[in-house]
């Protein structure tokens, strides 16, 4: 499949997979190694998101996909994150930023276990990029902050110099935003350069099988 006719939200939903879950960490936080004990299992938390958050129908240009892990410290505590993907199109409904605080409390009041929140941003308009909640009324205040990737501020030589796999489906996402009106003839080439991308990264069977699937 092209990346002019390939839903955008497939491959980024694949890159946050069992299969490189842990590169996306390390590529998230640099102190990844040093923070999560990447030694232990994930636990994927699918249907349990689903019963805080049963699935709706989407507003009209925006789509999106969520991925709750349970991960272990160093200390041996545990740990949630809370990955967020969101394709949008003249910013969606703008209620980013508040349904991140939504399922923030949500899951908090749930469990009562710390959560990290990642919003990737694979949407084409280089002014949005929410990042913080807030709300206020008579003295009482609230204040939500989160961490927001938006994947085409950044930098393509970046990401090309960039060995984590992860790394690859990041700029396979900014290719195909920046490519969307390229030819027949370029976008083969730029699968070609993809490809290529892949086989220079050192990585597992798994994960390759699962880039491989991707790309």
């Amino acid at each position: 499949m092209s990346l002019r006719t390939r839903r955008v939200d497939d491959p980024l939903w694949k890159s946050i997979s069992e299969q490189t879950f842990s590169h996306f960490l390390r590529f998230i936080f640099p102190n990844a190694d040093a923070i999560f004990d990447l030694s232990r299992p994930f636990d994927y938390l699918d249907k349990e998101f689903e019963q805080l958050f049963p699935p709706e129908r989407n507003s009209k240009g925006v789509r999106y996909v969520d991925k709750l892990v349970k991960v272990f410290l160093k200390d041996g505590s545990e740990q949630f994150v809370l990955c967020h993907v969101e394709i949008q199109s003249n910013k969606g409904r703008g209620d980013l930023a508040e349904r991140m605080f939504h399922y923030f409390y949500r899951i908090w009041d749930r469990y009562k276990v710390p959560i990290t929140a990642i919003a990737i941003l694979a949407d084409d308009n280089k002014g949005y990029r929410p990042e913080v909640f807030t709300q206020e009324f008579m003295g009482t205040s609230l204040r939500y902050d989160f961490n927001s990737y938006k994947i085409l501020h950044q930098e393509e030589s970046v990401l090309r110099a960039n060995e984590n796999p992860f790394s690859f489906i990041v700029l396979t996402a900014l290719m195909a935003i920046l490519n969307r009106k390229v030819t027949d003839e370029g976008l083969k080439e730029i699968k070609h350069d993809l490809y290529d991308e892949m086989m220079k990264r050192d990585m597992d069977k798994a994960t390759r099988q699962g880039l491989y699937d991707y790309h």
